[in-house]
């Protein structure tokens, strides 16, 4: 599922996929795996995105769980 929270806030910050990237230590590519949702983010990747753009590392996994709940 796309995380278009993550593009939104990136975005809003006037930062590019690249620029996020470099900062977190991926490639762009990687970085755009996981804002499409194609790949999830390890709790020590998503703390590192968190701090770079000025939220709770735990919002990657919320939705994780809430689908797992109604399985």
């Amino acid at each position: 599922m796309k995380r278009q929270w993550l593009a939104d806030l990136r975005i809003s910050q006037g930062k590019t996929q690249q620029e996020i990237a470099r900062e977190v230590g991926t490639s762009q590519g990687g970085y755009a795996n996981i804002e499409s949702g194609l790949r999830e983010p390890s709790v020590e990747f998503a703390k590192r995105i968190a701090t770079v753009l000025g939220f709770d590392w735990t919002r990657f996994f919320e939705n994780q769980e809430k689908a797992e709940d109604s399985a």
